[in-house]
């Protein structure tokens, strides 16, 4: 369109300053809709750092608890809770303890910051195996789907008794919903929610959760997590999940699969959130201290780019220092 001079429409006219373009701003970040993962270890007396996640550490409960109170001072959406035991065993009796280290951390956030910020915690077995599996194994050394079931169900039990808010089955296999729905349920906890894992995949961007939690898997989880060259196998996966129960559901890792997250998010009625998994972190991270890349930049980059595919919730490990920048933007301080 033109009515003199070529060109006649200057799209650019909206670029022209920052506060134009924070008027025309078609997606927003807002704290609210950050989540922070944070990992716990049992006996721990303090902080420890994890080499291959700069600035993430392994907290002690002690920690915990001031990271959850900052967290909520920034107006964090949620806190998702990973326990490191001391004792693993082939059943991951850990995690069903209601001493154990999970568990435990679950209690000490709810007591500070409950009702502030939503209480999250991961329900699989991954961390508390001594093979490293996410269920039960079979003589064969594969996973037993419906063994496991029976795992996550008590789990789910012992984490709504901690009261937690939502909890997270990862693990991925098949009917987890549905389990985990029934024994919530079938044990009064109807109010406690499910973040389900709907669309997991065998991906190699876990490298540096896996030394976060002191995993000690061998070999890998490609029978039971997705193959990452399928979409629509995802879709059904999703639909399965909501059909079984599912308040919200999930999409993991989030940067290489942001058409699954914009798939998902145009197919279902409950909110979609998606993963900023460990080596996302960690690629970020390493290319900002060589100086390659503008830490801050690329940080709301990243998380913008997930929100604008469709996500309304994101799980980063940026989220209080993304808070924090937001907040600080809004202000202008």
């Amino acid at each position: 369109m033109s009515t003199g001079a070529f060109p006649g429409v200057r799209p650019r006219r909206l670029r022209t300053s920052r506060a134009m373009r924070r008027l025309v701003a078609e997606t927003r970040l807002h704290p609210a809709e950050l989540v922070l993962p944070v990992f716990v270890k049992e006996g721990a007396t303090e902080p420890a750092p994890i080499g291959s996640m700069p600035g993430v550490v392994q907290h002690s409960r002690d920690s915990l608890r001031k990271a959850a109170v900052d967290a909520a001072r920034l107006g964090v959406g949620g806190i998702m809770l990973f326990g490191i035991p001391t004792v693993k065993d082939a059943a991951g009796s850990g995690a069903t303890d209601p001493d154990g280290i999970l568990n435990a951390a679950v209690r000490d956030v709810v007591a500070e910051v409950g009702g502030d910020v939503v209480v999250m915690a991961d329900l699989c077995l991954d961390e508390f195996t001594d093979h490293g599996h996410c269920g039960v194994l079979r003589a064969d050394g594969g996973v037993d789907n419906d063994a496991t079931l029976e795992r996550y169900r008590d789990m789910g039990v012992a984490l709504a008794a901690a009261g937690v808010d939502l909890v997270g089955p990862s693990g991925m296999m098949d009917g987890q919903v549905a389990a985990v729905r029934t024994a919530l349920d079938g044990a009064g906890h109807t109010d406690v929610g499910i973040l389900a894992y709907a669309a997991k995949y065998a991906s190699a961007f876990y490298g540096p959760f896996r030394d976060a939690v002191e995993s000690s898997l061998d070999g890998d989880r490609r029978t039971y997590q997705q193959d990452p060259a399928n979409g629509r196998e995802a879709l059904r996966e999703v639909a399965l999940d909501v059909a079984e129960g599912a308040d919200m559901v999930m999409v993991k890792p989030a940067m290489s699969y942001l058409d699954l997250v914009h798939a998902v998010a145009g197919t279902v009625d409950v909110p979609v959130a998606a993963y900023q998994v460990s080596g996302e972190y960690s690629m970020i991270e390493a290319a900002a201290e060589r100086g390659w890349i503008d830490r801050e930049r690329a940080i709301l980059e990243s998380l913008t780019s997930i929100r604008r595919a469709g996500a309304s919730t994101i799980l980063t490990y940026w989220a209080c220092e993304a808070a924090g920048w937001l907040a600080r933007d809004l202000t202008g301080r």
